[in-house]
């Protein structure tokens, strides 16, 4: 973990953002303590040229107009064109006709390398049985792991399906669980963009197939164990409250990043066998 956390601060990967205004400066913070440069370019008339420069191009679905729509498929196309990776969060995926339309669009037109969404995301665009209220995944998606697997066979994606417990499937048809973080993490809104873009930073951020990661979706394993640790680490310190947690949880992503901790979550690691 220790010689992955250093390449992506080696690398400082100019991940840029076509994300919701809710969590705009959660998600900035967290790309700039991982080592990476946050780069907020989501106008229609500069997104697609601003892709061919950056290291990663994080789609979130969070909050969008048809011309914001419109630039995530620019910037999407543009980030193909030049080989760049693309990590899209359908956030609300299943809430509105809408959102669906719109995350089916991006799917079409865009070769996206990495999936993140919550459970019930996950679950609707693999089109399984899903439960979507507002933004948030509620009620019981105990097939999850299978629907992380049709997902990324039909996408070629990673895909991350975000929880309790978090799994992680490839397109080759093999799955992992990871346990790791805290259940404070859900208590202050954002949590999620953010994982998205701690995929993204380490997604630009490594040499994938010639450094630490050989593929996006071990790039992805060391994304979501690094982010959990952080959230763990939080939870130990003397907070009293959601606002003091985040804070705390902001602190330990920027230690870890830079002081490189023993992280050891092998034994956290599961395979899914079918």
């Amino acid at each position: 973990m220790e010689s992955v956390l250093s390449a992506v601060a080696d690398a400082s990967p100019l991940v840029q953002h076509l994300t919701n205004e809710v969590t705009m400066r959660e998600t900035a913070n967290v790309t700039l303590h991982w080592g990476g440069l946050p780069v907020m370019a989501d106008a229609k008339a500069e997104a697609g040229e601003m892709a061919t420069g950056a290291d990663a191009v994080l789609i979130n679905t969070g909050r969008m107009t048809e011309d914001e729509l419109d630039a995530m498929v620019a910037a999407g196309k543009g980030a193909n064109e030049a080989g760049v990776p693309v990590v899209l969060d359908p956030v609300g995926y299943g809430a509105t006709e809408f959102r669906v339309a719109a995350n089916q669009r991006i799917l079409r037109d865009v070769d996206v390398s990495l999936i993140k969404g919550n459970y019930g995301e996950v679950s609707g665009l693999a089109g399984d049985a899903a439960q979507i209220r507002g933004v948030e995944s509620v009620g019981d998606h105990a097939e999850v792991a299978a629907s992380a697997r049709a997902l990324a066979e039909e996408t070629g994606a990673t895909v991350v399906a975000s929880g309790e417990t978090d799994v992680v499937a490839d397109a080759d048809g093999d799955a992992w669980k990871l346990a790791v973080g805290h259940a404070r993490m859900a208590t202050f809104v954002g949590t999620g963009c953010m994982l998205g873009s701690t995929l993204a930073t380490f997604l630009g951020g490594l040499d994938v197939g010639e450094g630490p990661a050989e593929s996006p979706t071990e790039a992805a394993l060391f994304a979501v164990a690094a982010f959990g640790l952080a959230g763990e680490r939080a939870a130990d310190a003397d907070v009293s409250g959601p606002a003091s947690y985040r804070t705390a949880f902001m602190d330990e992503v920027a230690y870890v990043a830079s002081e490189q901790p023993l992280l050891d979550v092998s034994g956290r690691l599961v395979p899914i066998s079918d």
